[in-house]
């Protein structure tokens, strides 16, 4: 995590290289790195492909900046690794893409509301049918294409008129052999200091013999309401220290003490997914009988704001005017055995 006071701005190469890459696209061949702009069906939806000899990644400026398509190259053709997106249109579900960014803060408030520097902040509701403010805005905002390159893709968001949280942010998407690389950068443009927090939400492939490895110290326990009431000491059927298969249960609560690294197995594919990430929480996420996971790396717990000590004593960053915080995950693919016992020991700090 950095924070700074520099502020950049798009080049004039940059544009130009833009409107290149939107004039003669490039379609991305089994073994090079590419960047390919093309529409659905549906219409008027934009997609960049990042391509390489191992990954594929496809992603949707206008849905969020989010992913809609991430797979590795196997030797039976591309194999997902992330859920795929099977509807890319204008009213596709946010819930429906690959994976989304978290800011400027990850998942629910309490009330919509928090109190900070003896303000009472109030967070309107964002999402139709949610009763609280939930991951912010950015996941529900068209972004814009800053620049392209072979190996990467920046796109950037201006929310300096929102209320209570003004902020530009970027997020980069960069693919380096067989890692996919995702940056996010948030800015306070308002004129006071709020707490900030980010981070990623992937959802993950899931069949009978998933295993996952996320050594946690403890987890925050969810009411009715997914709000977290009382920290507890991770139970031993949800510690994960080693590769250990999913519960059968819902589990939807955010673990606390977390290395920054973790690795999901999948035995029968022969593939395992490391994901590095310089935050001490991830929410995980496991609906029953469904055919997918969510493990999510964040810089802070449910209802942070709200939690004894505040904001900024549960993983979220106070920025002041013109300041930015800066997060980077990592997702390895790698082939496996029939069975891993790669884990998630030790640290897995940027």
């Amino acid at each position: 995590m950095t924070v700074t006071n520099s502020v950049g701005s798009s080049s004039s190469q940059s544009r130009r290289a833009r409107l290149a890459a939107a004039a003669t696209p490039v379609l991305p061949g089994p073994s090079t790195s590419a960047v390919a702009t093309g529409t659905t069906v549906a219409g008027d939806i934009a997609s960049v492909t990042l391509s390489s000899a191992q990954l594929r990644l496809d992603v949707a400026p206008l849905l969020g900046g989010g992913v809609t398509r991430f797979d590795y190259r196997g030797e039976d053709g591309l194999v997902p690794i992330f859920r795929r997106c099977r509807h890319v249109a204008r009213d596709t579900d946010p819930n429906e893409l690959s994976c989304y960014p978290l800011l400027p803060y990850s998942n629910r408030i309490g009330g919509g509301q928090f109190s900070f520097s003896g303000r009472s902040i109030d967070v309107p509701l964002n999402r139709d049918g949610e009763p609280l403010p939930i991951h912010g805005d950015g996941w529900l905002a068209p972004w814009q294409v800053a620049d392209t390159d072979h190996q990467s893709v920046r796109l950037t968001l201006d929310r300096s008129d929102g209320k209570p949280y003004a902020y530009r942010a970027m997020q980069m998407y960069t693919l380096d052999g067989p890692v996919l690389i995702v940056t996010l950068e948030i800015e306070n443009t308002g004129r006071e200091a709020l707490p900030f927090g980010l981070g990623i939400h992937p959802f993950l492939p899931r069949d009978a013999g998933t295993e996952l490895s996320a050594a946690a110290g403890g987890l925050w326990l969810a009411g009715d309401d997914w709000l977290p009431m009382r920290h507890v000491p991770a139970p031993p059927a949800w510690q994960f220290g080693v590769a250990y298969p999913l519960p059968e249960t819902i589990v939807n609560h955010a673990f606390t003490g977390w290395s920054g690294r973790t690795a999901v197995v999948w035995p029968k594919r022969r593939l395992s997914l490391t994901i590095a990430a310089d935050t001490d929480y991830y929410v995980l996420y496991t609906p029953p009988s469904a055919d997918f996971f969510c493990f999510e790396p964040v810089d802070h717990p449910i209802n942070a704001m709200n939690l004894p000590g505040g904001a900024a004593a549960n993983g979220m960053t106070v920025l002041a005017r013109g300041e930015r915080l800066t997060r980077q995950f990592t997702f390895t693919v790698e082939r496996t055995g029939i069975r891993s016992t790669t884990g998630a020991r030790g640290h897995g700090r940027q």
